[in-house]
C-alpha cells in the first residue's frame, strides 16, 4: 500500500480519483508547519503539493521512505530539485492541465490594463460617471514582446494574433524556425524590450531569470509600455517596477503572482496604475480539476513505475512509450550487475551502445539502467534512475553513449564495455523471445544464457575431464547446477563457463573449484 501525503489543497477530482485506487492510502495535512511536516514525511512514499509547501533540502533528508514529489501546476521554485535528485526522489510537474487557464488570465489582464476595467468599475460602483477619465488603448495593431516562448506563452501569441497584435518573442530554446510557423518572430531580449509596447513574461525561474525584469531592463523598454506578470514574482525586482510606475516608464503593470505570497510589504500593492490579482492564474474549475487529477494519475504510475510523465530529473524523457522502455532498462541492469561482479579493479570508463530501430531514442534510458546495476553494491543508499547518473559522475566514471556504431547480428542489442586500468571487458545482451534479458555476448564468447539468480562464471583450459570436475565438486556442496552454458574462443583453447545455480556455493566451494589445474577463473555473481 502506497502512502500519500497532500499538504496544500488539492481539487476534489483529484481526492475522488484516489479514492478509487486500491492500493494506495492518503492523507490530507493542510497548514503544516516546517517542523511539523518534516516530523511526519517518514511516514510517506510520495508528497503532492501545490505553491505553498517548501520542500527543502533538510525536509528531504527527513524523507526515508520518499520516492516521489509531485507539484500540482507548473512552478517548482519551492522544490530543491538538486536535493531530489541527489536523494533519488522524482519531482514533477503538470505542465500542460492549466496551460489554458493561464493564457486566458494573461489575456483577460492585458485587456483590463488597455481598458482600465478595474479603476472603472470601482468608480461607476462609487456612484461616480467619469468616461472621459477612462479611454483605453486597443490591442490591435500593437506589438507584443512574449518572454518565454513555452506551453503558455504559445497559447497566449496564439491569443494575441486572434486580436491582431504583431508577436515578437525572446526564448534561447526556440528555434526561429518553430517561431515562423506560428507567426511570431524570435528576437534578442535586448531587442524585444524597447520594441514591445506591451511585455508578458512565461518563463521559469532560475538563477538566469531571477529578477529579470530590474531597472536595467525597464529602463531599456519602451515609454509607457504595459508589463503582465502571471508566471512568477521572483522574476521581477518589484521595487524597481514600482519606481518605473511612479515615473511613468511603465504604463501600467498587470500582476498575478509576487515574489512572496500573500504580498506583504510590497511596493507594488496600492499603485493607482498597478492592476492586481491574487494568484487566479491556474484558477480556473476546468484547470483545478484537469491538475488534480493529472497529478494523481502521474504520482501512482510512478510510484509503480509504469510511468514517470512530467518528471523533471529524469536522466531520460519518459512518456507514454515506458512500458516499451522498460524491458530494455531491466536488460541493462543485468549487464550493469555482471560488469561489477566480473570487475578486476575500479572501472574508470563505460560505453554504451545501443543497435535496433526498437531502440531509436533509448539509450540515455539504458544508460541510466545499466548505471543502477554497476553500482548497486557500491552504494548504500537507494538508487534508482533519478540519482545515479548524479552518483557516477561523483564517482569520476567517464560514460559515452552511442546508437547504431557496430554492425551485429541480433536486433535490438545493447553492448557495454567497461575499461579499468590495464583491463577491459564487453558485455551484449537482447531481449530473449519471451521478453526476458539474455547475455550474447562475453568478450570474445558468444552466449545464450538468462542473467538472474547465482551465476558461476568459470575460464577454464579447454580439457577433457574438467566440466566433470566442476559438477562434481559442486555436488559435494549440495549446490544444484539449473542451466550450463559453455563457449571456447578454439579448440584446446580457453573455454567459458556460465552456470545459473539454483543455491548459492560457500567460498569453500569456490575455493576447490580454484584449486582444478586447468581452472584459471572464478567468478560468483549474483543477479
Amino acid at each position: 500500500m502506497y502512502r500519500i501525503l497532500i499538504s496544500d489543497k488539492l481539487g476534489k477530482a483529484g481526492l475522488d480519483r484516489l479514492d478509487e485506487i486500491d492500493d494506495v492510502h492518503y492523507e490530507m495535512k493542510l497548514g503544516l508547519s516546517a517542523e511539523e511536516l518534516k516530523g511526519i514525511i517518514p511516514e510517506y512514499d510520495a508528497l503532492i503539493i501545490r505553491s505553498g509547501t517548501q520542500v527543502t533540502a533538510d525536509l528531504l533528508a527527513a524523507a526515508a521512505n520518499l520516492k516521489v514529489v509531485g507539484r500540482a501546476g507548473i512552478g517548482v521554485d519551492n522544490i530543491d530539485i538538486q536535493a531530489a535528485t541527489w536523494r533519488g526522489i522524482i519531482v514533477m510537474n503538470t505542465p500542460g492541465a492549466n496551460s489554458v487557464a493561464t493564457a486566458e488570465q494573461t489575456m483577460a489582464l492585458m485587456l483590463a490594463a488597455s481598458r482600465h476595467t478595474a479603476a472603472a468599475h470601482a468608480s461607476l460602483k462609487a456612484g461616480e460617471w467619469r468616461r472621459s477619465d477612462f479611454v483605453g488603448t486597443e490591442l490591435y495593431g500593437k506589438t507584443l514582446g512574449v518572454i518565454g516562448l513555452g506551453r503558455i506563452g504559445r497559447l497566449v501569441a496564439e491569443r494575441a494574433l486572434a486580436f491582431g497584435m504583431e508577436i515578437i518573442a525572446y526564448d534561447p530554446f526556440v528555434s526561429e524556425e518553430v517561431g515562423r510557423e506560428m507567426g511570431v518572430t524570435l528576437v534578442d531580449l535586448e531587442d524585444l524590450l524597447p520594441a514591445a509596447d506591451y511585455i508578458t513574461l512565461h518563463t521559469a525561474v532560475t538563477p538566469e531569470t531571477t529578477q529579470m525584469i530590474n531597472a536595467d531592463s525597464l529602463g531599456q523598454m519602451k515609454k509607457g509600455v504595459i508589463l503582465v506578470n502571471v508566471a512568477r514574482g521572483k522574476l521581477v525586482d518589484e521595487a524597481a517596477l514600482a519606481n518605473a510606475l511612479q515615473n511613468g516608464q511603465v504604463k501600467t503593470a498587470a500582476i498575478d503572482v509576487y515574489s512572496s505570497e500573500p504580498p506583504r510589504d510590497n511596493p507594488l500593492i496600492g499603485l493607482p496604475n498597478a492592476l492586481h490579482t491574487p494568484h487566479l492564474g491556474a484558477s480556473t474549475l476546468e484547470a483545478q480539476r484537469n491538475v488534480a487529477t493529472q497529478m494523481v494519475d502521474q504520482v501512482v504510475d510512478a510510484l509503480r513505475q509504469t510511468d514517470f510523465r512530467n518528471a523533471l530529473n529524469m536522466p531520460f524523457q519518459a512518456g507514454l512509450d515506458f512500458r516499451a522502455i522498460r524491458p530494455y532498462i531491466t536488460l541493462a541492469e543485468k549487464i550493469g550487475g555482471l560488469q561489477a561482479g566480473l570487475a578486476e579493479g575500479p572501472i574508470q570508463t563505460i560505453e554504451v551502445e545501443v543497435n535496433g530501430e526498437a531502440l531509436d531514442g533509448m539509450v540515455r534510458a539504458i544508460a541510466a539502467g545499466l548505471l543502477i546495476g554497476l553500482l548497486a553494491d557500491s552504494h548504500p543508499e537507494s538508487l534508482n534512475y533519478i540519482n545515479a547518473p548524479v552518483i557516477a559522475d561523483q564517482k569520476g566514471l567517464k560514460i559515452t553513449q552511442t546508437t547504431g556504431k557496430s554492425p551485429v547480428e541480433y536486433p535490438n542489442h545493447v553492448s557495454c564495455r567497461v575499461i579499468g586500468d590495464g583491463w577491459e571487458r564487453l558485455i551484449a545482451g537482447v531481449l530473449f523471445s519471451d521478453g526476458g534479458p539474455g547475455i550474447v555476448r562475453l568478450d570474445k564468447y558468444d552466449l545464450n544464457v538468462r542473467p538472474k539468480g547465482s551465476i558461476l562464471i568459470l575460464r577454464n583450459k579447454d580439457l577433457p575431464g574438467v566440466m566433470g570436475q566442476i559438477g562434481t565438486i559442486l555436488a559435494a556442496y549440495d549446490v544444484n547446477i539449473g542451466e550450463w552454458r559453455m563457449g571456447r574462443d578454439k579448440p584446446g583453447g580457453i573455454a567459458l563457463s556460465f552456470i545459473n545455480l539454483d543455491n548459492v556455493p560457500p567460498q569453500s566451494a569456490l575455493d576447490t573449484l580454484e584449486k582444478i589445474t586447468a581452472v584459471t577463473e572464478v567468478k560468483l555473481v549474483n543477479l
